[in-house]
């Protein structure tokens, strides 16, 4: 037997959540079965944690689209027991039980080897956010990063936090944009050079192009901050597109594209390919600064995750949250 935080429906279609001991037998079938050290919280684990269930669609599930642990037994030749493994995506924790227990059963493709110099809390402190982080810097690497100040939206959420720690590693000035003033020395320290208002971006302009502000852009807001930034790029300069905060629509023209060589690139991390999923976890592992990732971390065990679920949804988590789930 072992703890799992468990998501269950009523017959009236209401669903609660509450840590439960289940059986090893229950586990859906899968090649590897992972001894869960440390989850972590994100935006689909508040949805899945919250009333209706969110993105789950069987019940009883197990949310947590994220876990770190080792391996306990493997049916695929890749993996053998004592083996250190990190999940993200693929669509556990929605529609397959996720990492919110102390054991996991998963397909062997879905996993990736820990990264040399990392520890399973340090890659949970990393996980989709941060990853999607690094998928976002690469992106805007392979594409060209320009001369001006790199803008960093949603800089106090998870993905923004840790992109802002690994830009400024890598040399360059970062401008952060929040809408929590009493974060700004948070991503000071973080390595943000400037600190930007949302409200002075949040709102829209008639006008499809201002003056050129920014060499690159990871953006985790979308909506029409991401429409207002399109416009601020400076000519052939990159927006990796990583969130939607601000909502899906994107009242933008296609001006910035035609008249600056704009980029727009969406990312991905659900459904990565497994080689680039390992070159982005080796770049974590040697661009974000371990000092700085410590300081993003609020610690929490399996019994403060509704809590946390709701948290997130209203955006009041900051940096990233590791679970422990044998705590």
């Amino acid at each position: 037997m072992f703890n799992a935080m468990i998501v269950e429906k009523d017959d009236a279609g209401q669903t609660s959540a509450s840590v439960q001991q289940i059986d090893l037998d229950r586990l859906p079938a899968g090649e590897v079965t992972v001894a869960v050290d440390y989850s972590t919280v994100n935006y689909k684990d508040g949805l899945c944690l919250g009333p209706g269930g969110g993105l789950v669609r069987n019940y009883p599930h197990i949310p947590g689209i994220d876990f770190a642990g080792t391996v306990e037994a493997s049916d695929d030749a890749r993996y053998k027991p004592g083996d250190k493994v990190v999940l993200t995506g693929w669509r556990v924790g929605e529609a397959h039980w996720g990492g919110y227990a102390q054991k996991a059963r998963v397909k062997a493709d879905w996993l990736v080897p820990l990264p040399e110099g990392l520890s399973t809390r340090d890659a949970m402190a990393v996980g989709t956010a941060g990853l999607t982080a690094m998928l976002a810097v690469m992106a805007l690497e392979d594409h060209g990063i320009k001369a001006g100040p790199v803008l960093v939206t949603g800089a106090s959420g998870g993905v923004g936090s840790v992109a802002t720690a690994i830009l400024s590693h890598l040399g360059y000035k970062v401008a952060a944009v929040t809408g929590r003033p009493e974060g700004a020395d948070y991503l000071r320290d973080l390595g943000a050079t400037e600190i930007i208002a949302r409200e002075e971006l949040a709102e829209t302009v008639k006008r499809p192009l201002e003056g050129e502000r920014w060499g690159g852009c990871v953006d985790a807001v979308g909506g029409a901050m991401l429409a207002r930034v399109l416009g601020q790029m400076e000519y052939g300069a990159s927006v990796a597109a990583v969130g939607l905060a601000g909502g899906a629509g994107l009242p933008a023209t296609v001006i910035p594209f035609l008249l600056r060589g704009v980029n727009l690139l969406g990312i991905d991390s659900v459904m990565q390919p497994y080689d680039n999923r390992l070159r982005a976890w080796k770049r974590v592992a040697s661009d974000l600064p371990m000092d700085k990732l410590q300081a993003m971390i609020t610690p929490a065990t399996l019994s403060d995750l509704p809590r946390l679920g709701a948290d997130i949804l209203q955006g009041q988590v900051r940096g990233r949250v590791v679970v422990d789930v044998n705590s």
